[in-house]
């Protein structure tokens, strides 16, 4: 009979991390995407606004990896007034070749928030100065503390500064990634005071509206924006799409329709069929990155069903190796 392997929150975290691995295993799934036939289907998205809901369902299959993952991701943005996370979610790997059922992960979003990080760090890699040094995080929650454990990974840097609308949810952030990271870490009083002067700048906020604006942005700067994963998201001035010396996206398809690339087309500021380049065009060598020290490259992150297939299958062949998780026979 089949055996399902199921995994927690808790086994997961014992064996997936925030590290190189879980980012060049990223890396490979944006190089692709670029480069084989995957099968990515639109996002499938279910609204319940009646309790600020969202579902989104991703997935992909790549050739040459045994396994597809498909990803339930819900976002109920009032469940803290509630004592609960406001994201969760599970993922179910299947296999490739016969399609029967291999693990589920139940991991509570954690395995998002880590692929989530590591295309962070696979942008500023391939992206940002190599010298990089300073970043200006906006968002104070768990991907703001992760997209900078991230950026450390591929990147020197030695200072950072961070911003929410909370000054004590940033105080806080601030005060515990340096402790974390062994860095300098300090709260920005405004998103303006966080950006000026930084190498890199990232944004994690569910913002309708934008919070990072063309006029503070300055040469040699790099930033990933990746909050803006639904329609009505918009963290960047759309002028900042049109007016970077390089815009990047991990799936124009999808930026065209729920990035930052959508608030452009629909400000006018460009046409829904302008070609862009992809990150995993990027990677590959096939299409160019930073041209100069002195260019401003901006990645557009929506999240792609291949990160989520290419993270799964890491936590199934590491929970293989640990003997972790609990069999059962379907």
């Amino acid at each position: 009979m089949p055996r399902v392997t199921i995994l927690t929150e808790a086994d997961l975290r014992k064996i997936v991390s925030l590290d190189l691995d879980a980012v060049a295993c990223v890396e490979t799934a944006f190089e692709a995407l670029a480069t084989k036939a995957v099968a990515m289907p639109p996002i499938l998205r279910l609204d319940i606004p009646e309790h600020r809901g969202e579902v989104d369902v991703k997935t992909a299959y790549v050739p040459g990896i045994d396994g597809f993952a498909i990803k339930i991701s819900p976002g109920f943005f009032d469940n803290p007034r509630l004592g609960l996370p406001s994201v969760n979610g599970m993922m179910i790997l299947l296999s490739s070749t016969t399609g029967m059922v291999e693990a589920l992960l139940l991991d509570n979003g954690y395995l998002t928030d880590v692929r989530t990080a590591a295309a962070g760090a696979v942008a500023a890699k391939h992206l940002s100065r190599p010298e990089s040094g300073i970043a200006g995080i906006l968002g104070a929650g768990v991907q703001a503390r992760l997209q900078l454990k991230a950026l450390t990974l591929v990147r020197p840097i030695s200072e950072a500064r961070i911003w929410a609308r909370d000054n004590d949810k940033s105080r806080l952030a601030a005060r515990e990634l340096s402790e974390e990271l062994g860095i300098a870490v300090t709260a920005g009083r405004s998103p303006e005071d966080v950006v000026r002067g930084a190498d890199i700048v990232v944004t994690t906020t569910p913002s309708p509206k934008p919070i990072l604006h063309r006029d503070w942005l300055e040469p040699g700067q790099h930033i990933t924006a990746m909050g803006s994963d639904a329609e009505h998201k918009n963290e960047l001035d759309p002028a900042i799409v049109t007016g970077a010396d390089l815009y990047v996206a991990d799936s124009v398809k999808q930026t065209r329709r729920l990035g930052e690339l959508h608030h452009a087309i629909e400000a006018g500021l460009v046409s829904a069929d302008t070609p862009f380049p992809e990150l995993g065009a990027v990677v590959a060598g096939t299409a160019r990155g930073r041209s100069s020290p002195g260019s401003i490259t901006v990645a557009d992150l929506t999240g792609t069903g291949v990160q989520d297939t290419a993270i799964a299958t890491l936590a199934r062949d590491r929970a293989r190796l640990a003997k972790a998780g609990s069999n059962f026979e379907s």
